[in-house]
């Protein structure tokens, strides 16, 4: 006779998800992530969406969110002080950035398909591996992430486009991010003209794996666009307009934006007038707040 196999029903990749966005602690948030990607990718999570993404994510009790106007000045960027404060606001961004593609995979992943849900939990995996690869590179100055306060607007882009898949690839991956990718080359020279090669070699990373992330986002953008029969830089223009109140602003790295898929038919002439929850004078990693 053969053996009983017992009847375990495969976990909803909906549920893994929820459970590690409602996760506080950043440790066991990063395990976490990388956890559910790679269950997800070795088909240990059923493809189900029977429970809803939570409109906040766990948090940890440090660091203090400050709104933007509250937020303490770097001091000189070549400082100790300064150099702290960077790598801080850098953390803080690629803590955020984690919710934020685990989010887009939890809750829009029934809408669109397996493909979209595994590109954005392996965004997850690379936003939590850039937040450990950062956090132990503040502790090696003496500071790990929470000592500072932070500035609570980064996840205002998750509640404007709750509802829209389309406006949230739009202003996340397609905005948000690709601004990483015109910041980061000069955070990185500053950083190594500082000496701090290690520092240089993790934004390096970063900057290579923000490509990929911004790709997968005009990838998905425009497959959605080519259901609604319509160009998708037009269509982009049309959403960034209605869902993002941030400056979408020169200069630009063509460059790497065209790798990403994004040409500049789709972000020039693009003017907004107020950021979210960024302002000029706070801004961060060298030249805006980007994921």
């Amino acid at each position: 006779m053969s053996p009983t196999i017992p009847n375990v029903a495969v976990p909803s990749v909906a549920a893994a998800i929820r459970e590690v966005l409602l996760e506080s602690d950043p440790r066991a948030k990063v395990m976490a992530t990388r956890k559910v990607a790679r269950d997800w990718r070795l088909g240990r999570l059923a493809y189900a969406f029977d429970v809803a993404m939570p409109d906040e994510p766990g948090r940890p009790d440090a660091p203090e969110l400050l709104p933007p106007g509250r937020m303490p000045k770097r001091g000189k960027g070549g400082s100790e002080r300064g150099r702290i404060a960077l790598w801080h606001a850098l953390a803080h961004i690629e803590f955020v950035a984690i919710d934020l593609a685990l989010d887009m995979a939890g809750r829009f992943g029934g809408e669109m398909n397996p493909g979209f849900v595994g590109d954005f939990l392996s965004v997850a995996a690379d936003e939590a591996l850039h937040f450990a690869l950062i956090d132990r590179h503040l502790r090696t100055m003496g500071s790990h992430y929470g000592a500072l306060p932070a500035h609570s607007g980064l996840w205002e882009a998750a509640g404007n486009t709750r509802h829209d898949v389309a406006a949230r690839l739009a202003v996340v991956p397609m905005v948000l991010e690709a601004r990483g990718l015109d910041v980061t080359p000069a955070t990185l020279e500053r950083v190594r003209n500082l000496g701090d090669e290690r520092g240089a070699r993790i934004l390096e990373r970063i900057l290579d794996d923000e490509i990929r992330h911004v790709r997968f986002g005009s990838t998905h953008f425009a497959a959605w666009a080519e259901t609604m029969n319509g160009e998708p830089a037009d269509l982009w223009k049309t959403l960034v307009s209605r869902h993002f109140g941030g400056a979408v602003k020169p200069p630009f790295n063509d460059s790497a934006r065209l790798a990403a898929g994004l040409s500049r038919d789709f972000y020039l002439g693009v003017v907004c007038q107020q950021s979210i929850g960024i302002t000029p004078t706070r801004e961060t990693a060298g030249g805006s707040d980007h994921l």
